[in-house]
């Protein structure tokens, strides 16, 4: 358990250390370009939307998108069709940054993954996402954790 969570420690870090010297490099944090991706991936998702694809509360992600709205990364907008729905969307400039790959933390991630048997891949994301379940349960007031 403790080597893995060392690893768990070690991958935090380096995604930090990538997040750093991408804001100085491309222009935005790890957590921003992740955003940035799933707009590009979604098309016009809301920001509930999002917060549900990253699986934190949508006041987490207010403050991201405040600062990819200022930097002109991304535009929100009313949905015509419900006018109570916020809508994101890329800019062109948004787009420009959606599409480059170099200098990336999923650049590194990608490298790795295809490296990797696609059966090792899977069972890595079953693992993760079991202790990332757990670790919620851990941070969630009145809740208990399976042994």
């Amino acid at each position: 358990m403790l080597a893995f969570l060392q690893q768990l420690w070690d991958v935090a870090h380096e995604l930090e250390s990538v997040s750093k010297r991408m804001r100085a490099t491309v222009g935005v944090t790890g957590p921003q370009r992740l955003v940035l991706r799933l707009v590009g991936h979604y098309g016009r998702p809301s920001p509930g939307e999002l917060a549900l694809a990253l699986r934190v509360h949508p006041s987490s992600l207010t403050g991201v998108l405040r600062r990819l709205e200022r930097s002109g990364h991304v535009r929100r907008t009313r949905d015509p069709e419900d006018g109570r729905r916020a809508i994101v969307t890329l800019t062109p400039k948004g787009q420009r940054l959606n599409d480059r790959h170099a200098g990336t933390a999923e650049s590194g991630v990608r490298r790795a993954l295809k490296a990797m048997p696609a059966r090792d891949v899977a069972a890595t994301r079953s693992v993760l996402r079991r202790v990332a379940d757990e670790l919620a349960l851990e941070s969630s007031p009145g809740r208990t954790a399976t042994a």
